[in-house]
């Protein structure tokens, strides 16, 4: 399965839609945001009505450091495929173990867990992928894949988003002035 990753898109509307085209013409059905999208509206206007994934598409959600957290909250109760976790996030796809979240030192810890295959994170308009190696609860070593897909508004950096395979363990980095 293939799930897109966006981060910091701060209404930048623009940006967005032609992200959601993208994501809807290679029928990505997960879609996850990781921090700073800035006002619920886009939830409301922009990401809910334009994602067509394949059926049981799923919006997964996280606050970053820009908007309300609660607004976001009440415009996604609307929306049975929308998810807000909070803070950090996690959900399990083909196997693979996920968390995401906003800012970069909380996904190092979540990475340092030891529990997830790949950790999402935003907040510094930067696309970036390290490999930690990490220890399991059983003592086990495994290697934590730690991603920032950038920032979809362009905002100090080009405009990125990733997409990542579950079938292939493929993670891509697109740049949007390419699509």
């Amino acid at each position: 399965m293939k799930i897109a990753i966006i981060s910091d898109s701060h209404d930048n509307v623009p940006n967005l839609e032609k992200a959601l085209d993208y994501i809807n013409k290679e029928k990505i059905g997960v879609l996850i945001h990781c921090g700073d999208l800035a006002a619920p509206s886009m939830l409301a206007e922009i990401i809910e009505p334009k994602f067509n994934p394949p059926a049981g598409g799923e919006i997964h959600m996280v606050f970053g450091n820009v908007g309300d957290p609660d607004l976001l909250i009440e415009t996604a109760k609307k929306y049975k495929n929308v998810k807000i976790h909070g803070n950090r996030g996690e959900i399990d796809i083909d196997e693979k173990k996920i968390a995401f979240c906003h800012q970069p030192q909380d996904a190092k810890e979540l990475a340092e867990t030891g529990v997830f295959d790949l950790v999402f994170y935003g907040h510094t308009h930067r696309p970036w992928e390290d490999n930690l190696r990490v220890k399991t609860d059983d003592g086990r070593q495994k290697i934590a894949r730690l991603v920032n897909p950038g920032t979809l508004a362009g905002l100090f950096s080009k405009a990125t988003f990733a997409v990542y395979d579950t079938s292939d363990d493929k993670l891509e980095l697109k740049i949007l002035e390419r699509l």
